[in-house]
Order: structure tokens, then C-alpha cells, then sequence
């Protein structure tokens, strides 16, 4: 089982849409996926198909010990992945936490019930540095960057990866960047081509080949609950994502080679 924290400190990269698609393209080559809301506006969990504001138990109740973790998953019918679902609730569980014990461990901890069950775990981060974002990097394996090709991504970047250093020297020590995706990607225009080849000089193979492009059936996807493979298979965007799925398969099963 390889879990994956898909996170950027920057709002608005494309992350939730990542790892809504992400999910469904796994699922859609028959592998065992978990999908993990951490991010209390729970659009990951809205844009699987699940009503957040009708949820019997959420990851806040899992994280702050009021129930386990399978009694909170969701299975979703269309989406075809299960949901560990968020909604606002999540917000009072970052003051709980700092109360708890080993409040940077909560979710990495009540994930070893459900280890057997799934091929991969993916977990959406709030766009913040926050308690929730740490339980997310200590639960994880590695780190899936999404990021625009702008002038701004690469200094949020550099923040991003002095937060993942701290985890590595922390909590986590076995912690690693699985890659950076560019999302939102326009080749026509220069910038995003000079921030491109700037991520590929510094990250190298890091990086991945597939690049999402702008796409309005991937933008109008989560109004209707749907991934966009579900919604519109043969869009661009749910034909990137299906690479996407491609390449994070090709990069499991070399290093579990190599291992």
C-alpha cells in the first residue's frame, strides 16, 4: 500500500481537483483506493459524490478518537473509490488536536486498521500549514506537488519544501517528494514554459511527464459530484489524469522493484 499527501501552502493549484481525479483514475485501473478529505471546506468529499452536510461520522471524529476509521469511510457508487469524508467540523478538531496526544500521529495511527484494504491511500491537505497538514505528511509516504507554472508557485514552493525538511528531521523521516504536477498548463504562454523548464533544471525526473491542462469539463466536474472521468471520460482532462495514474503506477512498482 503506498500512501500519498497531495499538498501545496498555495490555494487554488489545482490540488483538490488532483486528488478527486487522481482517485478515480487509480480506481479506474482496478486498484483498491482511498480518497481522504483533511481539508475542512470538503470539497474533495463534494466533489466524490458525498454530501458533506449529511455525514454520520467524518475524519474529524476518526482524528479526534470518537470513532475508528472504518466506521467513517464512505463507499461511493459513481465515484467508485471510498471517501473518508470531511466537512466543517474539521475545523474544531485543529484546537482539539494540539490537546491530544500524539496529535501529529492521529491519522497515520488509525490508518494501520485499514492497511490491508486498500493499494493506495490519497489524501487531500488544506492549503495551510496546520495540524491537519502535519497528520497528513507524518500518515504519508510521500508528497504529490501540484503546482501552476507561475511567477509566485516557485516561492510558495520553497515554503512548502522547508515544511516537508521539518518532517523529514521530525516526525516522519522516511518522507519523500513522489513528484510536482503542472497543472493549469498553457504552452502557448512563455511564462508557464520558463517556470516549466526552471522545475525540470531543479527537480529533474521529479517532475512529472504528464502535465493537466486548463480544461472546462475538469473545472465543471465537481458541481455535478463527479470526477471527471466519470463525468466526461473522454475530456482532456480526464485523459491527463488517467496518464497521471499511469506514471504514479510505473513509479510504484519500480521502486517496489528496487526494493
Amino acid at each position: 500500500m503506498r500512501i500519498f499527501a497531495i499538498t501545496n501552502q498555495k490555494g487554488g493549484v489545482g490540488k483538490t481537483t488532483t486528488t478527486v481525479n487522481l482517485a478515480a483514475s487509480l480506481h479506474s485501473i482496478k486498484r483498491r483506493v482511498l480518497m481522504i478529505d483533511l481539508d475542512p471546506q470538503g470539497n474533495a468529499t463534494m466533489g466524490s459524490g458525498v454530501d458533506k452536510n449529511d455525514l454520520q461520522q467524518s475524519v474529524y471524529d476518526v482524528l479526534t478518537g470518537y470513532c475508528d476509521v472504518k466506521a467513517a469511510i464512505v463507499s461511493t457508487e459513481q465515484a467508485g473509490y471510498d471517501v473518508l469524508p470531511a466537512n466543517g467540523d474539521l475545523t474544531a478538531a485543529e484546537v482539539e488536536l494540539l490537546t491530544l496526544d500524539n496529535k501529529e500521529f492521529r491519522l497515520r495511527d488509525a490508518l494501520k486498521q485499514v492497511a490491508e484494504d486498500y493499494d493506495y491511500i490519497i489524501i487531500d491537505c488544506p492549503p495551510s500549514l496546520s495540524m491537519l497538514t502535519v497528520n497528513g505528511l507524518v500518515a504519508a509516504d510521500s508528497v504529490i506537488i501540484p503546482m501552476q507554472c507561475e511567477y509566485y508557485a516557485l516561492e510558495g514552493l520553497s515554503a512548502l519544501m522547508n515544511t516537508i525538511t521539518g518532517i523529514t528531521q521530525g516526525p516522519n523521516p522516511g518522507l519523500k517528494i513522489e513528484g510536482l504536477l503542472r497543472t493549469m498548463y498553457d504552452p502557448r504562454n512563455s511564462l508557464t514554459r520558463d517556470v516549466s523548464s526552471q522545475l525540470i533544471q531543479h527537480f529533474g525526473d521529479r517532475v512529472y511527464d504528464t502535465v493537466i491542462p486548463r480544461n472546462v469539463r475538469l473545472a465543471e466536474a465537481p458541481s455535478f459530484g463527479l470526477p471527471a472521468l466519470v463525468y466526461d471520460k473522454r475530456s482532456r482532462g480526464a485523459m491527463s489524469y488517467l496518464a497521471l495514474a499511469g506514471e504514479v503506477l510505473r513509479k510504484s512498482q519500480k521502486a517496489a522493484r528496487a526494493s
